[in-house]
């Protein structure tokens, strides 16, 4: 957005200006000729959000090389990568950050080089001690975004509640072979869309039960046609509640009928996790196959979705993928991962609300708000 922009929108609580870097963070004119081409798709403001934002990254596989390369190469300012473990023989699979001579290495450093490579105006740097998720709010204070990838439920949580507690938006994600999930809390984000003044009068007021319009002024263009932009601010919840949440009630059979498998099947996993404090693995442990059936239907049920919604041959091809790494369907969750990130920094789409899950049988990517009943915050 231009100066001009700024004198001629007010936001309510938060100008146009406070949405924006402080002049002394302006890209410079390397940068722009750089970045000429997404600066041009996002905006010249976004792009500096981005290059004076630090993301912290958790743990790096599959996904975490996918979310890491889209977000170096879009010039965010730094980004730390988070990871105990080392790089095994299965890493070399899916990932392309690692090659066989840094097997045995921890999986962050051995990441580390390439991912610079990729943008060398992006300061890089790792975090390979353990305990992430019991680390206090002041830790994650320090980061414009926190992202974990591939943890179990317990962790997600425990990180999740750090953030909403330094005030930091999270994202978390995984894949499950063919399947997998973004989850984002961005607490309470403000965005600007941009668009045609129309004849109807933008309404200052809550819009849905967890999105509102904060404000919308006008600005006239060369040739008399009229801009509005219009503020909006999205309330969000923790993964915690997300997960004792129902479907929306005014929802038809039908259009509940129709909610992907993939939601209660990955909140059926987590549930599985904190009963058993593992993942399952039906060749180890027989009764597995059983036990995760019975998770997924009390999710199927606490979700508020018909008996149908879980079938039993698709439950058993989720847990087949639990564990596997597939670099399709990574770059796909990483792409969208990613650019729902972007899409915070710049603060000029619609962001991520809240949970959005992968089916790769049928290609498919709903998103769903998931949030208490009655719950108008």
């Amino acid at each position: 957005m231009s100066a001009t922009m700024e004198d001629v929108i007010e936001n309510g609580s938060a100008t146009v200006s406070q949405l924006q870097p402080n002049a002394s963070d302006e890209i410079s004119a390397e940068e722009v000729a750089l970045y000429d081409r997404q600066i041009r798709l996002w905006g010249m403001d976004a792009q500096a959000r981005m290059r004076n934002a630090h993301i912290l990254l958790v743990t790096i596989k599959a996904l975490g090389n996918e979310i890491a390369k889209n977000l170096v190469l879009a010039g965010i300012g730094a980004i730390t990568v988070h990871d105990a473990e080392t790089t095994t023989e299965e890493d070399l699979g899916a990932q392309f950050f690692v090659d066989d001579e840094m097997v045995g290495l921890n999986r962050a450093e051995a990441a580390a080089p390439a991912l610079q490579k990729l943008n060398p105006r992006v300061k890089v740097s790792t975090d390979t001690t353990e305990g992430i998720e019991s680390r206090g709010a002041d830790y994650f204070k320090k980061f414009s975004v926190v992202i974990v990838t591939e943890a179990d439920f317990s962790t997600l949580t425990s990180i999740n509640n750090a953030c909403r507690e330094a005030e930091v938006a999270f994202y978390a994600g995984s894949s499950y072979g063919l399947y997998g999930f973004v989850f984002a809390d961005l607490i309470k984000h403000q965005f600007v869309i941009e668009r045609e003044r129309s004849n109807v009068e933008t309404k200052i007021g809550s819009e849905t039960r967890t999105r509102s319009l904060v404000s919308a002024t006008t600005r006239k263009e060369p040739g008399g046609k009229f801009t509005e932009f219009v503020t909006k601010e999205e309330v969000y919840c923790p993964l915690e509640q997300v997960v004792v949440s129902q479907i929306d009630k005014k929802w038809r059979p039908r259009k509940r009928k129709a909610v992907s498998s993939v939601l209660p099947a990955v909140f059926g996993l987590w549930k599985f996790q904190q009963t058993h404090g593992r993942l399952p693995d039906p060749d180890e442990h027989k009764e597995d196959t059983k036990l995760f059936m019975a998770s997924m239907h009390d999710s199927r049920n606490s979700l508020g979705l018909p008996l149908d919604n879980v079938d039993p041959s698709f439950a058993i091809s989720f847990l087949d993928s639990v564990g596997t790494e597939l670099s399709p369907v990574a770059a796909i969750l990483g792409g969208m991962l990613a650019q729902g990130v972007i899409n915070f920094l710049g603060k000029r789409e619609q962001p991520l609300q809240n949970i959005l899950v992968f089916d790769g049988d049928v290609t498919s990517a709903p998103i769903y708000c998931l949030r208490p009943q009655g719950d108008e915050e």
